[in-house]
């Protein structure tokens, strides 16, 4: 819906103003710190994460987190910045702005973490150290956000859509690892991993 309603705009809306400007403003003098802010968002970081995600999960004998850990990211960079932002055609600053990727990558990499730690029977002493790690990046995703609104890479509407993106994409992926026939082929190839337990959803 928001890519319907701003789609082809070069110009922020009211909402995108009144949220933008304090944040802009905020971090003008600051744009190191802008970039830092941002950073998590980007290729290299994104990728160490899936990485250390995918790691824990395969050391946790549990192979379909650790898929969904690897493609979650390319997944959804590939739906943000390979289609939406070309559908949409929102700009800022002449450049395709909406949704943003940034967000995108960041919300998806929580979104994984989430199904993980949340969503998947656990030890029942961890509950409060999964959730104040799923919210650890939860807020991590909040951080970038602000972080590409100062460097004004992109409009708030553009983070928003860019969490959406990021969240509904890594839960579809996490749905067709649950598949029945997606689960017999893990489990296939969890046989060659002694610590895997196939019969663990994500």
């Amino acid at each position: 819906m928001l890519g319907v309603l701003f789609a082809h705009q070069t110009t922020a809306d009211r909402l995108d103003r009144g949220i933008d400007a304090p944040v802009v403003n905020w971090l003008a003098g600051h744009q190191t710190m802008a970039s830092w802010l941002a950073f998590p968002g980007s290729l290299i970081p994104a990728a160490a994460l899936s990485a250390a995600i995918a790691v824990a999960c395969l050391l946790a004998g549990r192979l379909n987190g650790a898929v969904l850990a690897i493609t979650a990211v390319p997944a959804v960079t590939g739906l943000n910045d390979g289609l939406l932002k070309h559908l949409v055609d929102r700009t800022y600053l002449g450049v395709l702005s909406f949704p943003s990727g940034h967000t995108a990558a960041v919300f998806g990499l929580a979104a994984a973490v989430a199904v993980l730690l949340l969503a998947a029977p656990q030890p029942a002493g961890t509950v409060s150290l999964r959730v104040l790690l799923t919210v650890a990046v939860v807020l991590l995703g909040g951080v970038v956000a602000i972080g590409v609104m100062g460097q004004r890479w992109h409009y708030f509407t553009d983070t928003v859509a860019g969490a959406a993106v990021g969240i509904g994409t890594v839960c579809g992926l996490a749905f067709v690892l649950d598949l029945p026939v997606v689960a017999r082929l893990l489990a296939r190839v969890s046989r060659l991993w002694p610590m895997a337990r196939p019969e663990a959803s994500v």
